[in-house]
């Protein structure tokens, strides 16, 4: 049950910045940005360092900053972090961060003691980093395979990927399964969400896109590009300089 609470933890609150997709030099570099509710960010263990200690759900909250759940958790020295909610966690259950924890949803440890076929999320890329991985709503990763120092974990894209066996990984699916199905309703909201509206190439002027211009209603006109006048029909643009399939299995 979410709590119905508008107001979150106040020493786990910052006040999140509105920048509307510009840079500082005040340039438009993000676009379809802008508006949007006043909102605070939470701040998240997405570490799980509180190890071998137990914590108590007391509360499960919406964050406007994510579409996941979060979890106000209680543990025994005092201490209140958030973090994500998993599907099966309610309020009241324990969860667990350590060597010595159960193979039980919301509960974090290294990826060497989750047995194959086990489903997790909230996995770190190096040990020691936090999180990266696996973080959205209704989303969840498959340890496949174990080989030496690494774990194979396969990931929500499909992707199969070697990770350390140090890294930590919460077992269990992410709650909030059905964010997907949401249906906003209303330009609105999607304005109080901080987002603009987008519009198509060929409705502006052919200062503003490749695509603008011309008399009356046009197509194209031409292969077609970005604003930029790249083109925009899935030319592979990643860096293989920079890119490296070092930890990939299976893409």
């Amino acid at each position: 049950m979410i709590n119905s609470s508008s107001q979150p933890e106040k020493n786990l609150t910052e006040l999140l910045k509105k920048h509307s997709g510009r840079n500082n030099a005040g340039r438009i570099t993000v676009r379809h940005q802008g508006g949007r509710h006043k909102r605070y960010y939470r701040i998240i263990d997405f570490k799980r360092d509180k190890r071998e200690m137990e914590g108590v759900v007391r509360e499960i909250e919406y964050d406007p900053n994510r579409n996941s759940l979060i979890c106000l958790v209680e543990y025994t020295d005092g201490e209140k972090r958030y973090i994500l909610q998993p599907n099966d966690v309610k309020v009241g259950d324990a969860v667990y961060s350590g060597e010595k924890s159960d193979i039980k949803a919301g509960n974090a440890l290294p990826l060497r003691l989750i047995p194959i076929g086990i489903e997790v999320h909230n996995l770190e890329i190096f040990p020691g980093q936090g999180g990266k991985l696996i973080r959205g709503a209704g989303t969840a990763g498959v340890v496949v395979a174990k080989e030496g120092i690494y774990v194979h974990v396969k990931l929500p894209s499909g992707l199969v990927r070697k990770c350390f066996a140090e890294c930590y990984a919460t077992v269990g699916m992410l709650g909030n399964i059905e964010h997907k199905d949401r249906i906003l309703g209303k330009a609105g909201t999607s304005r109080h969400m901080g987002i603009r509206p987008t519009v198509r190439g060929t409705a502006q002027n052919p200062r503003s896109h490749p695509h603008g211009g011309g008399e009356g209603r046009t197509g194209e006109g031409m292969h077609p590009k970005t604003p930029w006048g790249k083109s925009a029909r899935g030319t592979k643009t990643r860096n293989k300089k920079k890119w490296s399939n070092k930890f990939t299995v299976k893409s």
